[in-house]
């Protein structure tokens, strides 16, 4: 038996692997004894596992396989449900191994038998429960299932099923309430009055209609029109918040290796960069934060395009302008799998031979003048005061530090956080930013989100707290 162990086992089962050994042996005997009986029985043993190989090869069980997962997305380190049900689809029977295949990172594959006892239906139902800490979008399966013939002599195995992607999200933490917008609230909410005539006692009002309550009457409006005139309702606006992402592979210090899930075809091939990792969770709970308070969300990278264009798990990656739920959810998804873009990336066809002699003189597309250029002033200009602009930078020079400055004249307020390794060498690029109207501060990986939130609180304790973290050397530079 230890030596049937060692055998290979994706052809024939041990049976059949001793069925053979039988064979040969009986074949050498009749040989050697001139027995006729013998060689029949040597021709039976090796024919029998040839033929159940090839009939199982040829005549091969079809399956359907359902997967869902709840939740889907998930967020980081949170679990998910996979729950899996496999029905025969074609003729035949027998029991069957299967296995779902996942990545290395989820650990062992779950193994489960063909048809469960609890099989309902013709349909066998599996569960089991996966949890990921880091973002990206994942392969889970395909089901893989080892059949054999009805002897129990030779093995197949397959693929029943393509597999699903298991999107995971990076999960918002909570910040803390800071003045986003000078004199909106912190709801992110301002009123402002409808005026319809010229009149000063007629630009709140209207006529009064069945079910208005009396204290809203405007008697002097009401003695000038000769009806009732009641004050007219304030309009909400819904404020809007711009967010930039800075997503330049030229920003952020990387190795090589797998940083984040990646996406199913490539889970290795992008690059480690704790720096980056951190504004994606700045980014997601930051917009979060203002969804909450009632902010419609626009998104852009430093070149004014849309922040998800180039993320492989963005549903519209075309989309700058969230709003609601839905919209903070569509973001989630959008930085599941977002990764650093290098200087091959986004070249815009709009610069021509500009952008061609840009890149010579400054030896990267990144670097060069589409980077906080005219394009994204021209954004910003668009949506001109409709709320704050929070710019979540990695490590930038002083030349696009200055080039980015001017764009805080378009916002309520201008909030930047630069995220580097070591934030006293931005200083300059910091007190660029400040000149030209930015909150700004640089902080290290190391610093937890809400801490360098609250370096904006206009309460004025952010700003003793972010010292005293330098003092600790948590990496905090204002």
């Amino acid at each position: 038996m230890a030596l049937l162990d060692r055998v290979p086992r994706h052809l024939f089962s041990q049976r059949g692997w001793g069925l053979l050994a039988a064979g040969a042996v009986s074949l050498l005997a009749a040989q050697i004894m001139g027995r006729r009986d013998l060689l029949s029985l040597s021709v039976l043993l090796i024919v029998l596992p040839l033929v159940a190989l090839a009939g199982i090869r040829l005549v091969r069980p079809r399956f359907q396989v359902y997967r869902e997962f709840n939740p889907t997305p998930v967020e980081t380190s949170a679990p998910t449900t996979v729950r899996l049900a496999v029905a025969r689809s074609g003729a035949g029977g027998g029991r069957a191994i299967m296995e779902e295949k996942l990545p290395p990172k989820f650990g062992q594959s779950p193994a489960f038998r063909f048809p469960a006892r609890s099989a309902t239906g013709g349909t066998s139902r599996y569960e089991y429960h996966l949890r990921s800490s880091r973002r990206g979008q994942y392969l889970i399966g395909p089901v893989t299932a080892e059949f054999t013939d009805p002897f129990g002599l030779s093995l197949h195995r397959q693929a029943i099923d393509d597999g699903d992607i298991l999107t995971v999200t990076p999960a918002a933490v909570d910040l803390p309430v800071t003045g986003l917008a000078g004199a909106r609230g912190n709801d992110g909410i301002t009123a402002t009055r409808i005026r319809a005539n010229p009149s000063d006692d007629d630009v709140m009002t209207r006529e009064y209609r069945p079910g208005d309550p009396m204290r809203r009457v405007h008697w002097a409006a009401t003695a000038r029109h000769g009806e009732l005139m009641v004050r007219q309702e304030e309009s909400v606006t819904t404020p809007e918040a711009t967010v930039i992402l800075d997503q330049r592979f030229v920003a952020f210090p990387a190795s090589s290796g797998s940083g984040h899930g990646g996406t199913a075809a490539r889970d290795s091939d992008d690059v480690v960069s704790s720096t980056f990792e951190w504004a994606v969770v700045a980014a997601i709970s930051v917009c979060t934060h203002l969804a909450e308070r009632n902010y419609a969300l626009r998104l852009l990278d430093p070149r004014g395009e849309p922040a998800f264009l180039r993320s492989p798990s963005a549903p519209e990656p075309e989309t700058e302008e969230y709003t609601g739920a839905s919209g903070l959810q569509s973001i989630a998804e959008s930085l599941a799998a977002i990764h650093l873009s290098g200087a091959h990336h986004g070249v815009r066809e709009r610069h021509g031979a500009r952008e061609g002699s840009a890149a010579r003189e400054h030896g990267s597309q990144d670097s060069g003048p589409d980077v906080f250029d005219d394009y994204l002033m021209d954004k910003l200009s668009a949506h001109r005061m409709r709320g704050p602009i929070i710019a979540l930078l990695g490590r930038i020079s002083t030349a696009e530090a200055k080039a980015l400055a001017p764009a805080a004249g378009y916002g309520a307020n201008a909030f930047a956080i630069m995220v580097c390794d070591r934030p006293a060498d931005s200083e300059e690029a910091l007190e660029a930013l400040r000149r030209g109207g930015w909150r700004a501060v640089a902080v290290q990986a190391s610093v937890p989100v809400p801490v360098a939130w609250s370096h904006f609180d206009e309460g004025g304790a952010a700003p003793a707290t972010a010292a005293a973290d330098v003092r600790r050397g948590a990496g905090v530079g204002r």
